[in-house]
């Protein structure tokens, strides 16, 4: 197994007590492995890099990046950070909410990506980037969905009358641009197709927000457009029949250079968002694993040129991160064959928990070694010390080929990865409070 940093593989086993998990997580807080950093509005950069890398972009929030990161938060007790991070985001939709209703109301064309709600913005002033980008990401807005009205349906928010009313905007946004058969960027910002991780989200989004309104309709005062659980409860369905014919692949459109049969954002239909049966489920984590997953990370798909190999060397500072939604294929030269992709850090983490929930319900020696496995390649991908302009104990965005070996890219840390990681250690905290499976007996 890959093991960065030795200090960290010193705490590295086959098999965890809850109290060698506690030992291990406190360990690299005093390393500073689990420092946020947010705002004083309580939003997350993608990255803390420093001016120094103020080129790469990820100083930006983004809109999925900082509910991953709410998220783990939330399951790890840390319930006022992430009530902060929503409520945050709830002003900012707030402030553009005209980018929804204009939508809604015809006036403008979900064609064109900068008419649509941006996902990526300064989170300082929750002012809009003025850079072309590709906001169309149904899965980011279904995110925010998703956790805002969970944490509202469990007494942690309490939203007033002009938060409600945005949230509403959601559902009727979605049903505007027929989500369930919406071209969007999804989780990776990139070439325009009908993505099962993005309707997904939007699913568990509308579930999310079903909950809010199941017990009486609320009228949306930007339209007066009556919301009943019936109305959400439908567009749920469209979405369920999408998915149905498309999964366990991620586009099955019939232009081949939008058909994509194994994509780790799938993983996010697993956990946290429970949207897939089992059966689906497991074909989806198997294809992951035989298909992506690599000796230091897990790809997000066959074929994906970002941080080809020798990415800095062929890419200028400025170009590394900018938008090639509309032109992937200048960037895919760079890739010279299948195998050779970069290898991401925010994948095996999930996979872990994805276990600890499997061994929750089938308390099984294989379901808590894979547990095991997945969590120790997530301790093992954590930088080691001696890296240039790379800090020691960190999270990395990705591993890839420079000069023949791979190596962390520039993004260290990025905090959606630290986040994964943290919520995993709490996951398999869990598992070892469960106890060892129990043995059959003769074995």
């Amino acid at each position: 197994m890959f093991i960065n940093n030795t200090r960290v593989g010193d705490r590295i086993r086959l098999d965890y007590s809850a109290e060698q998990i506690a030992e291990t997580a406190d360990f690299l807080k005093r390393q500073g492995t689990f420092t946020f950093s947010p705002l004083p509005n309580g939003l997350f950069p993608a990255a803390s890099l420093g001016e120094s890398k103020s080129y790469t972009g990820y100083s930006y929030v983004w809109v999925r990046d900082n509910i991953h990161i709410a998220y783990a938060h939330y399951s790890v007790g840390h319930v006022s950070t992430a009530t902060k991070t929503l409520g945050t985001l709830m002003q900012y939709f707030i402030k553009h909410r005209s980018r929804f209703i204009d939508i809604i109301a015809g006036r403008t064309s979900p064609d064109d990506v900068m008419k649509r709600p941006h996902i990526r913005f300064n989170g300082s002033t929750l002012e809009e980037v003025n850079e072309r980008w590709a906001h169309a990401q149904n899965d980011a807005l279904g995110y925010f969905l998703w956790l805002y009205s969970k944490l509202v349906n469990e007494k942690k928010l309490s939203p007033a009358a002009d938060e409600l009313d945005t949230l509403l905007l959601f559902p009727l946004y979605f049903e505007a641009i027929r989500y369930w058969e919406d071209e969007d960027s999804g989780h990776w910002e990139e070439t325009r197709k009908v993505s099962a991780s993005s309707i997904g989200t939007v699913i568990a989004g509308l579930r999310e927000f079903g909950r809010l309104v199941s017990n009486v309709p609320v009228v949306c005062k930007s339209n007066q457009k009556v919301i009943t659980l019936e109305f959400i409860e439908s567009l749920q369905r469209y979405g369920l029949g999408a998915l149905e014919s498309m999964l366990p692949a991620e586009c099955v459109q019939a232009d081949a250079s939008k058909q994509r049969l194994y994509d780790s954002a799938l993983l996010f239909l697993i956990y946290p968002l429970q949207v897939v049966e089992t059966r689906v489920a497991e074909i989806i984590l198997g294809n992951v694993i035989g298909h992506l997953q690599g000796e230091f990370g897990i790809r997000r798909y066959p074929g994906d040129s970002y941080w080809a190999p020798d990415y800095k060397k062929r890419m200028k500072p400025n170009e590394r991160t900018m938008d090639f939604s509309d032109d992937i294929v200048r960037r895919d030269q760079f890739l010279p064959s299948l195998g050779q992709e970069a290898q991401w850090c925010i994948f095996d983490p999930i996979v872990s928990c994805i276990y600890g929930t499997k061994f929750k319900e089938k308390r099984t020696e294989e379901v808590l070694s894979k547990q095991t496995e997945y969590l120790n390649r997530s301790l093992g991908q954590i930088t080691s010390e001696g890296l240039p302009d790379i800090p020691a104990f960190r999270c990395p965005e990705l591993y890839y080929l420079e000069d023949g070996r791979y190596v962390p890219n520039d993004h260290v840390p990025l905090l959606w990865t630290q986040a994964n990681l943290m919520l995993s250690l709490s996951v398999m905290q869990e598992s070892c409070m469960l106890g060892r499976p129990l043995r059959a007996l003769g074995s």
